[in-house]
């Protein structure tokens, strides 16, 4: 048995990640354990629940990968000090005894963190397996760890890679092909240059958190017209033909402060930066469309020319700006590959799942059987092989009947194995048995009842189409930023007023931001313009026209987010202001139980689509626990838990107290 442990930390979403024998055994970020969003410390608890989960010890591991190399980021953030000096001079005070104290020794520290996880405080111990442990540690290039968390996961056997985030050692996007075990950077884009760091920039300036609101501007251009694209170019950036850019840094303050934008910046877009919580207004709309535009524009540059270089039909991405699921969606329909797949963990904890995957394949050089190569996977053009053989979709019980059997007959064909890729359809941390939650319910007095086998999917459609909303821990909880199934918040999307009562009454956030769907695989193009998997949420396309209602010309002429109470389709509680929709492609292999409720609800209702949104309130980390969910739950108003087979509804639960305001607990992104 070769183990390898991979470890992302000490800038944010640090995360750990075990492969045995080149397979993904477990994977979590840390902010799950600890409560604490986009947590950058030492991954102690998710390093722990990778050990035992796969039932080993520290002392069994044969290597620890690093996602990036310390000393190169320190020579940047050297370099970059003394080109900006005596500005910076706040960031640098504020930065370097971090360094000197932990980030320079990370080799030593690795070792001293790995011995007290395993000598569970007993420092005597902990020196002791400190010295003694015979693996040694490996450091992956930051954006090659992005690379790899894109490729050797995907299905394909040859892919170009495109990797895009704010800045890693030096890198701040490359691109690269991987064939087989093969993986090569071939071009990368520096520092300070960044489209990952250009859009922060807007996030800042807009009043959302840098590495955490950039999805809130993506949510936010809908509702904006792309007004500032012309200033954007002429003043900020200029974007060339194959998607390199080159950023005025006259504008930018991130290079030497605490800041990302000053003066220059405001003047250039009519005043200071946004308050956070403070009104938006239509200026933030209109800036976060246009700088939507903007990355659209230059990702799209980078797709055309990664396949003008590497000649391949398929694309992987990874890094943060990856998880802009409408620019991939832009990719899919108008970029020349035919096939796409996005990391899940694109951001920084997916590159702990990347430095253990480069040295099992690269390092120790060992093959991949990619699923494509295996025949487990199925590609978009033989799914719609499949479609054709049944006569296309006019709308009639018959046909879709047929539709949906000739399709299941195509996933068939990955029998060989229960996933399309090698993420483990992401559900990839800590489970909990029916018998240990139904023993902590009983001991804390909870009230409850245990629906087994087929009654439970029943029971939650029965429950959504009541317009419940449903809290859902199923199985293990999934690594990345979206719920999927596992730790998921379920409601109906075909109600009108979900979508409001969701965002105010359970997740406490911004009124403005949409909910994403979950649909059966089997259905997804009757009801959106999409017809190949998305299992990760990381696509955004229309509501197919026929669901769609046109608004008339008064509701067109509302005011931004006055546009969200309008119902504009079947299915109004997920369909964005532009008819868009991130949308979550189910399939029975890869999550029974979720496909299963999702087809309990589809027999009740005529709809195969559910709302899914992530099981936390704004600010606080998704749940990992029975504990984190009740407590969840119990703090906001959703009507139901179900905990693996155990349903608790909020009107009969004993009432809730707690000493102080939740709220305080967490920092609003």
């Amino acid at each position: 048995m070769t183990a390898i442990l991979g470890l992302s930390a000490y800038y944010h979403d640090s995360a750990a990640c075990l492969v045995i024998d080149g397979q993904i055994a477990a994977a979590a970020q840390e902010e799950r354990f600890t409560r604490k969003k986009h947590d950058s410390g030492f991954p102690t608890n998710a390093v722990r629940y990778c050990l035992d989960e796969a039932k080993i010890r520290a002392a069994d591991l044969r290597f620890v990968g690093f996602y990036d190399k310390p000393l190169v980021k320190f020579d940047r953030l050297l370099e970059t000090y003394l080109s900006y000096a005596p500005f910076g001079f706040a960031s640098f005070v504020r930065a370097m005894p971090l360094w000197m104290k932990e980030k320079l020794w990370i080799t030593d520290l690795i070792r001293r963190q790995m011995a007290d996880i395993e000598a569970n405080g007993d420092r005597r111990e902990a020196k002791k397996l400190s010295r003694a442990y015979p693996w040694k540690v490996l450091y992956g290039d930051h954006h090659e760890s992005h690379a790899a968390s894109a490729f050797y996961p995907s299905p394909f056997e040859e892919a170009a890679i495109l990797t895009i985030d704010g800045v890693g050692e030096w890198s701040t996007a490359s691109l690269g092909v991987g064939r087989g075990r093969e993986l090569t950077l071939l071009k990368e884009l520096r520092f300070p240059h960044s489209l990952g760091l250009l859009y922060s920039a807007f996030t800042y300036f807009t009043g959302f958190k840098v590495n955490s609101g950039e999805y809130k501007i993506m949510g936010l251009a809908p509702y904006g017209e792309p007004r500032y694209v012309d200033q954007i170019k002429e003043k900020l950036v200029d974007v060339r033909d194959d998607g390199s850019i080159w950023t005025n840094q006259e504008y930018f303050t991130y290079s030497q402060g605490l800041r990302m934008t000053g003066r220059a910046f405001g003047s250039l877009f009519g005043g200071p930066a946004r308050e956070p919580e403070s009104r938006l207004t239509q200026r933030e709309m209109d800036l976060a469309r246009s700088i939507q535009e903007v990355t659209e524009d230059v990702m799209l540059k980078m797709a055309r020319f990664a396949h003008q270089e590497t000649g391949t039909r398929n694309l992987c991405l990874a890094g943060g700006v990856a998880l802009n699921c409408v620019a991939n969606g832009r990719i899919l329909r108008e970029g020349p590959f035919d096939e796409l797949w996005i990391q899940p963990a694109a951001g920084d904890a997916g590159g702990a799942l990347g430095v253990a995957l480069a040295i099992w394949h690269r390092y120790l050089n060992n093959d991949r059987l990619s699923p494509e190569r295996s025949g487990a996977w199925v590609s978009a053009r033989k799914w719609a092989d499949g479609k054709g053989v049944a006569g296309g979709n006019d709308g009639s019980d018959a046909v879709n009947a047929t539709l949906a059997a000739s399709r299941a007959a195509v996933l068939e064909e990955r029998a060989c194995a229960p996933y399309a890729d090698g993420m483990r359809g992401a559900f990839l941390g800590p489970s909990f048995s029916s018998e240990q939650i139904q023993e902590e319910l009983l001991r804390l007095g909870r009230t409850f009842r245990r629906i087994q086998g087929g009654a439970l999917p029943e029971l939650i459609a029965e429950m959504l189409a009541s317009e419940k909303i449903v809290g859902l821990l199923q199985g293990r909880m999934e690594f990345g930023p979206r719920a999927l199934g596992g730790r998921s918040i379920l409601g109906d999307p075909r109600s009108p007023r979900m979508q409001s009562v969701m965002n105010l009454k359970i997740k406490f956030r911004e009124s403005f931001r949409p909910f994403a769907p979950s649909v059966m695989r089997e259905y997804a193009d009757q009801w959106f313009d999409l017809d190949v998997e998305s299992p990760y949420m990381l696509l955004v396309a229309d509501v197919n026209k026929g669901r769609q209602r046109t608004m008339t010309a008064e509701e067109r002429e509302l005011w931004g987010i006055e546009k969200l109470n309008v119902p504009r389709s079947e299915i109004p509680a997920v369909t964005h202001v532009d008819y868009s929709a991130r949308i979550q492609t189910v399939r029975k292999e890869v999550a029974p139980l979720y496909w299963s409720i999702l087809e309990a609800f589809r027999r009740r209702t005529g709809c195969p689509v559910v709302v899914n949104t992530s099981f936390n309130v704004r600010g606080e980390p998704i749940v990992c626990t029975p504990d984190d969910a009740y407590r969840c739950f119990m703090r906001t108003d959703m009507d139901v838990l179900v905990l693996e087979d155990c349903v608790l509804e909020e009107a009969v639960q004993p009432e809730w107290h707690e000493t102080r305001d939740w709220r305080a607990e967490f920092q609003l992104d």
